[in-house]
């Protein structure tokens, strides 16, 4: 399984890499990347559909546990799935944009 570092995935967000958060709701409002995709963990199966096939697809939770599984299920569906250390929580630890709201952008 692939992971990543912050900086990483700022790269890639900075690209328009898709960033998909399988966090639930009341987490995503609290505070996400920027244009993240919510999709939470327990609906990515029935949703995987929704994620663009474009490139690789970066993938966040709270801390990085969830999203280990959200890779696997990405995966093997075809997706390349890359895990972000430290998710949500350690992105905005790191001073990174952020924003607040059940808005993905």
């Amino acid at each position: 399984m692939k992971t990543c570092q912050i900086p990483e995935l700022a790269g890639a967000y900075a690209a328009g890499a898709t960033v998909v958060d399988v966090r639930e709701p009341e987490e995503y409002v609290g505070g996400h990347v920027p244009g993240a995709l919510l999709i939470p963990l327990g609906d990515l199966p029935g949703r995987i559909h929704e994620v663009p096939r474009s490139g690789p697809v970066y993938v966040v939770c709270a801390s990085g546990q969830r999203s280990r599984s959200g890779v696997e299920l990405l995966e093997q569906a075809g997706f390349e799935a890359i895990s972000l250390e430290g998710g949500t929580n350690g992105w905005i630890a790191a001073g990174r944009d952020y924003v607040t709201g059940p808005h993905s952008r």
